[in-house]
């Protein structure tokens, strides 16, 4: 009898991906031999900062060490990022001027506003807030309104103004009151308000801004004048304290020559005596508002100057 052959079975489509697998492996490790060899003779870095290479580095300890292994990707050199400009204030590298305070701030500020514009290389935020300051936390909270602007401001230099408003009894958050008005308790009044207004221009000073506080005004009442001239006192004490503080002294500018109130003042624009008062007899009219934001504005011009700007 013939010998009887089982017929020859064709691989399966398995035994061929696995035979197409190990080839393809065999020409990936030729050919990675290939570019090493290559490499090797061509040397090192090809003198381009942050491009791709092929060549492979057999090791690296400190690499290593730190977690890079040579399976890692090399690193790729990158750009440092162009730091703000800390320069003198110019128009590519303006200044930026924070107004803050209660309405005398909102008398004042919009001239000031026109003068600082005037000059080219400032820019200007003006927050303000009728019938407010620091003697009443529980109407309007003022440092927790600084926590909140001045990281979004970022200013250079900040005006505020706070004292209209003040002279009477202080308040906390609550609502209590924990000091009556400041005739009858001065020296507890004087030194809790020196040390609210203080803590004030702290907050502003940080990061270290220039800080501009500006006083108030007197009153034509008599009674009313007496409880502000306790404000007024407390506030120039923290200023006192403080330096850096550039304190403008309101008060005094808008008195007569006996120091007492005054209704007329000459205008520095053009020498005339002008009525600055408004009809309260406190807040300023708008004479008496820009001839002040003429002084701080000059305020402002002489800290820029010392800055390096050219103005």
């Amino acid at each position: 009898m013939p010998n009887q052959t089982s017929p020859r079975r064709r691989p399966s489509r398995r035994v061929y991906a696995v035979r197409r697998a190990v080839a393809l492996a065999l020409v990936v490790v030729v050919g990675f031999g290939v570019v090493r060899a290559v490499a090797s003779l061509g040397g090192g870095d090809d003198g381009v900062a942050g491009a791709e290479s092929s060549t492979v580095v057999d090791s690296v300890p400190a690499a290593t060490a730190a977690g890079v292994t040579s399976d890692s990707p090399a690193p790729v050199d990158t750009v440092a990022p162009e730091s703000e400009s800390t320069g003198p204030p110019s128009v590519d590298n303006p200044s930026k001027v924070f107004i803050v305070g209660d309405s005398d701030a909102g008398t004042f500020g919009p001239y000031l506003q026109t003068l600082l514009d005037g000059t080219g290389i400032v820019t200007t935020e003006l927050d303000y807030k009728v019938s407010s300051g620091l003697a009443r936390p529980d109407f309007f909270d003022w440092p927790a309104e600084i926590d909140a602007q001045l990281p979004a401001i970022d200013p250079d230099i900040v005006v505020a103004t706070f004292g209209g408003n003040d002279a009477q009894g202080l308040a906390v958050e609550s609502g209590e009151f924990i000091i009556g008005d400041p005739v009858s308790n001065e020296a507890e009044w004087v030194a809790e308000y020196q040390q609210r207004a203080g803590a004030v221009m702290d907050q502003l000073l940080a990061d270290g801004r220039t800080v501009i506080w500006v006083g108030i005004p007197n009153d034509d009442n008599p009674e009313v004048t007496a409880r502000m001239a306790i404000q007024d006192k407390a506030a120039k004490a923290a200023a006192a304290e403080r330096p850096e503080v550039i304190f403008i002294d309101t008060w005094k500018r808008f008195s007569g020559r006996d120091g007492n109130w005054a209704e007329f003042v000459i205008d520095p624009r053009d020498g005339q005596g002008k009525d600055v008062r408004a009809d309260d007899g406190f807040h300023l009219n708008q004479n008496g508002a820009e001839i002040l934001a003429i002084d701080i504005a000059q305020a402002i011009r002489d800290a820029l100057r010392e800055q390096g700007a050219q103005i």
